[in-house]
């Protein structure tokens, strides 16, 4: 899923996720436009274009789940003798080329709208996260089996229903997300204004 529009990856960040390994890079694609339709448009236009809705999003997150899995063989059996999971998660962003006459309001949805883009994403990573420590654990608490071709086919046999139970929480979380997202986003401006107007925040700039 690559964009001609998306800079060069901005940050790599390496995180260990209790078990499983989270690593996490960055990058973004640029907008532009004065009004609140004109930014509408843009993410239509150059957002990225997610394969499981085959439509474009103002953010996206790709992920990948590698194992490592030793083996240790004993006469009449062998087991799972280690299992690291790692989880690579490339988050894409918008970042608006602001103009310098954009209203107040404009400015200020832009802010809230970006803010819930990145807090969303930064979800699904943590989604992403979760299962990768589950299968970890699962991975790693495998009865041993009667030869290493069966351990392996557990193996190949539990990476797929963590995947796969992965997978229906990441689209379950976009259908709820989905729904509340008008709500979500006057509800977060309301806050925002009212944080301004008490000077916990600054103005829009």
């Amino acid at each position: 899923m690559t964009r001609s529009l998306l800079c060069a990856l901005l940050l790599t960040v390496a995180v260990p996720a209790d078990a499983a390994n989270l690593v996490k890079t960055y990058s973004y694609f640029a907008i532009g436009g004065r009004t609140l339709e004109d930014i509408e448009q843009q993410l239509a236009k150059h957002g990225p274009q997610v394969k499981s809705t085959g439509s474009r999003h103002p953010g996206a997150t790709q992920m990948a789940f590698t194992t490592r899995i030793s083996y240790a063989s004993q006469s009449g059996s062998c087991r799972i003798a280690d299992a690291v999971v790692t989880v690579k998660v490339k988050v894409i962003l918008p970042e608006w080329r602001r103009p310098r006459k954009a209203d107040a309001d404009v400015r200020l949805f832009w802010d809230t709208l970006s803010a819930d883009i990145k807090r969303h994403e930064d979800r699904h990573v943590e989604i992403a996260k979760n299962h990768g420590r589950a299968l970890e654990d699962a991975l790693k608490a495998t009865h041993p089996q009667k030869d290493c071709n069966a351990a392996k086919a557990k193996a190949a046999e539990i990476t797929a229903a963590e995947l796969a139970r992965h997978d229906q929480d990441q689209l379950r979380f976009d259908r709820v997300e989905g729904v509340n997202f008008e709500s979500r986003i006057l509800r977060l401006m309301r806050y925002r204004m009212q944080r301004i107007e008490s000077g916990q925040l600054p103005p829009p700039t």
